[in-house]
């Protein structure tokens, strides 16, 4: 065998494919990547485990159903305080016009008893004028007229009831006499023996009179 025959027999096949193109189209001749378009790159990638459900406030999703939605839980918290100040306030606002109400009769009472109680005493005054009346004192007469002008628009009422229906419960009768044939009106006031005063609807006392009928 010649020299030439052993030299080519004694080649690696290495050697062989050094002097021939690779026959693979992604590599070249150094063995390096070839320029193939790149593969695309996720950046989700599906995870066939996860849930679709998203989670609520960084809770896990059991967790958030069973906890609630806190803004909502927290608007509702503060509702019913707000209700329930409003209805104290309501509460107590009519508590309050109530007693106000109750406050302003009980101090017209008083002071309307009051100066009731002050005309009481002025009575010596009026029966004083009108016995010096009876006895001819006319200067007398201004002085009693000047007294039931002042009192009569803060609720005096001079009880003079001639010619009028007898009253029981405004007239005090003393003397009584027969009714007149045919007379049919009832018992009727014929003289007033002594005025009587009211204040403010209350009789301080009762007129002093003589009744027909």
């Amino acid at each position: 065998m010649s020299d030439e025959g052993a030299s080519s027999e004694s080649q690696s096949p290495d050697d062989v494919h050094a002097g021939f193109p690779s026959t693979d189209p992604l590599t070249d001749v150094s063995g390096s990547v070839s320029d193939a378009p790149p593969t695309e790159e996720v950046d989700n990638p599906v995870d066939p485990t996860a849930s679709d459900e998203i989670p609520v406030d960084g809770l896990p999703v059991d967790e958030a159903e069973g906890t609630g939605d806190p803004v909502l839980e927290l608007m509702a918290v503060l509702e019913a305080e707000r209700d329930g100040y409003l209805s104290d306030l309501q509460r107590v606002t009519a508590e309050f016009a109530n007693y106000r109400k109750q406050a302003d009769r009980r101090t017209t009472e008083v002071s309307g008893r009051a100066r009731g109680d002050l005309a009481e005493k002025l009575l010596v005054v009026f029966d004083a004028c009108d016995l010096a009346l009876e006895h001819g004192a006319d200067d007398v007469a201004p002085i009693r007229a000047s007294l039931v002008q002042a009192l009569e628009p803060v609720g005096l009422e001079v009880l003079d009831p001639v010619d009028e229906p007898f009253d029981p419960n405004r007239h005090d009768a003393v003397l009584h006499e027969p009714a007149a044939d045919g007379d049919d009106a009832g018992q009727v006031v014929v003289e007033v023996l002594r005025r009587g005063y009211a204040w403010e609807g209350r009789v301080l006392r009762p007129a002093m009179v003589r009744v027909r009928g």
